[in-house]
């Protein structure tokens, strides 16, 4: 990679993408693509090239391309699961309609092309615990059938016009610097949040309900790294699970009251949310992903828990 446009860089993962990749490759064009109303601020706007790129506007994504000689993609634009289930018309536009854009724009440019997908991608009928690579993937909801068919549709570019696509399934994402934009894992972003504030947690997602989650650092690692990884290694492209912890309520609030004694949490059900994680696997088997360009996680809970409350703390100036 030498010139890179990330669409959707003021997204929760984008934000943080496109300043690593900037120090990962400070002699090359790192472009933040934007919609209007989600203009890139501080450090990000200034730190290198921003355009504006609506993903469902295919002229701007190419246009970008050109400017800038781009030869990798990544395409970030979406709605998190319970965003889209508001709106799933927008929902399908960007996430599939948009994918098909950026496709196209890289086929006739020569672009390499990430899209991740997601644990949404799996379905109630898929195995829970130790979820294959290749296994059965029925999900129930708008957000899972664009990550389902935006997996098949790489594919199909990858081996018909021999576009370079690929992707990895993320489990949860947490993070303190972007805040979370709605997904069904974000409760646990925000029970940091409530920790170093001193305000009880109101959890909305049931005890005993087990998902992957993944410290950000470690999910911008994976970005780069699928990206780099030598071709004639890889038997899958997309996507890849890749994992670094499983756990349910209790457990992250038991792991974070012995960092922060007082901390307190109540359960205030949300059945959308609930529903939604219910239909996604307790734990994935991202074998595939560390036989085929070497994949291994660097946080697990207790390193993470460490990370988030002390960062936070900083940027709360919470003492």
């Amino acid at each position: 990679m030498k010139n890179v446009l990330i669409i959707g860089a003021t997204g929760q993962i984008g934000t943080e993408l496109t300043m690593k990749l900037r120090n990962e490759y400070p002699n090359g064009q790192i472009v933040a693509g934007y919609i209007p109303g989600a203009e890139p601020k501080g450090i990000l706007a200034e730190s290198g090239p921003s355009e504006v790129v609506d993903i469902t506007n295919p002229q701007q994504i190419a246009d970008a391309v050109d400017k800038y000689k781009v030869d990798t993609i990544y395409n970030l634009a979406a709605l998190l699961s319970a965003t889209a289930e508001a709106k799933p018309q927008l929902a399908y536009k960007i996430g599939l309609g948009g994918l098909y854009n950026t496709l196209e724009v890289a086929r006739e440019k020569n672009c390499a092309v990430f899209t991740p997908s997601s644990i949404g991608s799996f379905g109630k009928d898929t195995p829970k615990d130790n979820t294959p690579q290749d296994t059965i993937q029925r999900p129930d909801t708008i957000y899972g059938v664009t990550k389902v068919a935006g997996e098949l549709l790489s594919d199909y570019y990858a081996r018909r016009f021999g576009v370079d696509t690929r992707s990895v399934r993320f489990p949860g994402l947490i993070s303190y610097v972007a805040p979370p934009g709605g997904g069904t894992t974000d409760y646990a972003v925000d029970i940091y949040y409530h920790a170093v504030k001193g305000e009880t947690f109101k959890c909305p997602i049931a005890a005993g309900t087990f998902m992957d989650m993944m410290y950000m650092p470690d999910a911008l690692r994976a970005c780069i790294e699928i990206m780099e990884a030598d071709p004639s290694r890889l038997v899958h492209r997309n996507s890849f699970n890749i994992a670094a912890m499983s756990f349910d309520p209790e457990i992250i609030y038991k792991k974070i009251q012995e960092h922060v004694p007082g901390f307190k949490m109540e359960y205030e059900f949300d059945p959308l949310r609930q529903a939604i994680a219910d239909s996604w696997p307790n734990s994935l088997d991202d074998s595939c992903a560390r036989n085929e360009w070497d994949w291994k996680p660097e946080f697990d809970l207790e390193a993470m828990t460490v990370d988030m409350l002390k960062n936070l703390r900083a940027k709360l100036d919470i003492k």
